[in-house]
């Protein structure tokens, strides 16, 4: 029985495998039939009728039989031989023989790969012929328009070409017999040759109608207007240099000189209609001119500047010198009674060794001046830096002037910030003594201690000879935060003192009720006693609020009333 069903379930696989295999070889039988269709719709014919509307001689009569009998022998040969095989394939697959079904489905698939690619082939070339003749009937229009307007320009214009006029005259002349040919070519059918022709006439048209439009501006510039730059600057050159200027440096003249020949020879390239070269060099030329009249300016802007400047940097020079020295004076006179840092003191000398050196490059540039026998633009860079070196050090020995002035002063400020200090320090030891006090803790004591001798530090320093400043504020702002703690500190020992005394007597009123309370009192009473005031008053807080919750709050508000 088991082997029975068995064997109806292998069955069953077995035929559901067939039809598996038989549904997927009808599926590409379909796909194959449905790409020897897209063959057959291709537009081949549609695209051979708009041949005939062409001159059907030549190339275009040959090339129209090749592809009208390549497609009817597919038509009429190939795609019945398709129909066949399909027709084959199909039957193979009804009586289940699958691989020899896949062999005829291989045989098909590869025709038709190749006739579709003939089909895209013979498409192409039609697009191309069809296509040609539409581009070149264009574009020739366009041509023969360039043309004539090209030969009317140079015939109007003919003294504007210059030597270029008889070669531009015979490259147009080149022109009617290629558009003849190219008539010749279209009413023989040739479309693919006379393409040929059209686009190497578009190429060489473009460059001759370039050479016709730019040719005028170029000799413009060539015979004209830089021979004219070229008169001008040399004109400039010679009066400068009869105004005493100094140019040898600039060897404008030689450079001029070699442009004048390049001008020559570029003449001859454009008679040889050879542009694009001299076109750059020109370029070149004409920044090159362009530098000659900046450097030039640049001289005559340098000659007013030395002619407006020399005399009163000279002056202004000098003066600072003066003031140097004045002040090399003053500062020995300040260093007897204050001490300056070691840079800060050798300010007056280094100032004036860098003016000294400064004197000697004016004294060196008055010789160039009185010669005139260099760049005024050079003289000029060197008047500013003169200018700028000596406006540096006349500002920083204004800076150090300003700073040892301000030595006296620093003095006396320091010397009332310690008149303050020392106030504040005698303020701070009688309210402490008018409190009535049973003494003051060692750590308080040991406080002014230390402040009274910070002050001692301050009075000391004033009283050097030469005065430091710096360590006077130094030590000064150390005294001061001192002074300043000792003081906070006092206020609030004081402040403790007057809450103790309130906390004890609003407890008094537990004393009897409350032993406890009592006796805790009597141990605050005994740290104030010992000066223990921290103490005493953490002590007092304690037992008052165990006794009444609260009470701090009133108490404190009571001692601030």
């Amino acid at each position: 029985m088991s082997f029975f069903i068995a064997a109806i379930i292998v069955l069953c696989i077995i035929i559901a495998i067939v039809f598996i295999f038989r549904r997927k070889h009808r599926t590409e039988i379909q796909r194959l039939e449905q790409n020897k269709q897209q063959i057959q719709n291709k537009p081949v014919l549609e695209e051979l009728m708009k041949v005939k509307a062409l001159n059907m001689n030549g190339q275009t009569e040959e090339m129209f039989e090749r592809w009208r009998n390549k497609w009817t022998e597919l038509m009429d040969v190939e795609m019945p031989k398709i129909d066949e095989l399909l027709f084959d394939a199909e039957e193979q697959v009804d009586k289940f023989r699958f691989g020899k079904a896949t062999e005829i489905e291989k045989d098909i698939d590869s025709r038709i790969t190749e006739y579709d690619n003939e089909m895209a082939i013979i498409l192409k070339e039609l697009d191309e012929l069809v296509g040609s003749e539409e581009k070149n009937r264009v574009e020739v229009e366009q041509l023969k328009e360039q043309y004539r307007s090209a030969r009317k320009t140079l015939l109007a214009h003919q003294y504007s070409y210059g030597p270029a006029a008889v070669p531009l005259e015979k490259r147009l002349e080149t022109f009617t017999p290629q558009f003849e040919e190219y008539e010749e070519l279209t009413s023989s059918g040739n479309y693919l040759k006379a393409r040929e022709l059209v686009v190497n006439l578009s190429n060489e048209g473009q460059q001759t109608f370039k050479l016709i439009n730019e040719i005028p501006t170029l000799l413009t510039e060539i015979q004209h207007k830089i021979p004219s730059d070229i008169h001008e600057i040399r004109n400039g050159h010679r009066e400068m240099e009869d105004q005493s200027y100094f140019l040898v440096h600039l060897e404008i003249l030689d450079k001029l000189e070699e442009m004048e020949k390049s001008l020559a020879e570029f003449k001859q390239k454009v008679a040889d209609l050879d542009i694009d070269n001299v076109q750059q060099q020109v370029e070149v030329i004409k920044d090159e001119i362009e530098s000659f009249y900046d450097a030039l300016e640049k001289e005559v802007i340098g000659k007013k500047y030395v002619d407006l400047h020399f005399v009163s940097i000279g002056e202004q020079l000098e003066s600072t010198l003066k003031a140097t020295e004045e002040m090399a004076i003053e500062a020995e006179a300040v260093q007897k009674s204050y001490r300056l840092p070691s840079r800060e003191a050798e300010i007056p000398k280094n100032c004036k060794q860098q003016l000294l050196a400064l004197q000697q490059r004016y004294d060196f540039l008055a010789v160039e001046v009185r010669e005139e026998q260099s760049a005024y633009s050079s003289m000029e860079e060197v008047l500013k830096e003169l200018k700028d070196s000596i406006e540096n050090l006349f500002q920083e020995q204004k800076q150090f002037a300003e700073r040892m002035n301000n030595l006296r002063i620093d003095e006396n400020k320091a010397r009332a910030t310690l008149n303050n200090l020392r106030k504040m320090l005698s303020d701070t030891e009688r309210m402490i003594h008018k409190a009535n006090l049973p003494g003051i803790p060692e750590e308080m004591d040991a406080r002014l201690e230390e402040a009274t001798e910070r002050i001692f530090i301050v009075v000391n320093n004033l009283q050097e000879i030469p005065l430091n400043m710096e360590t006077v504020y130094k030590n000064l702002e150390i005294a001061e935060k001192c002074i300043e703690e000792v003081r906070q500190t006092a206020v609030e020992m004081l402040e403790n003192v007057q809450l103790i005394e309130s906390i004890i007597q609003y407890g008094n009123r537990y004393r009897k009720t409350n032993p406890a309370m009592h006796q805790q009192l009597l141990e605050a009473e005994a740290a104030f006693r010992d000066m223990r005031y921290a103490k005493a008053l953490e002590t007092a807080a304690t037992a008052v609020e165990a006794a009444e919750p609260g009470a701090m709050k009133k108490i404190q508000v009571l001692a601030k009333d």
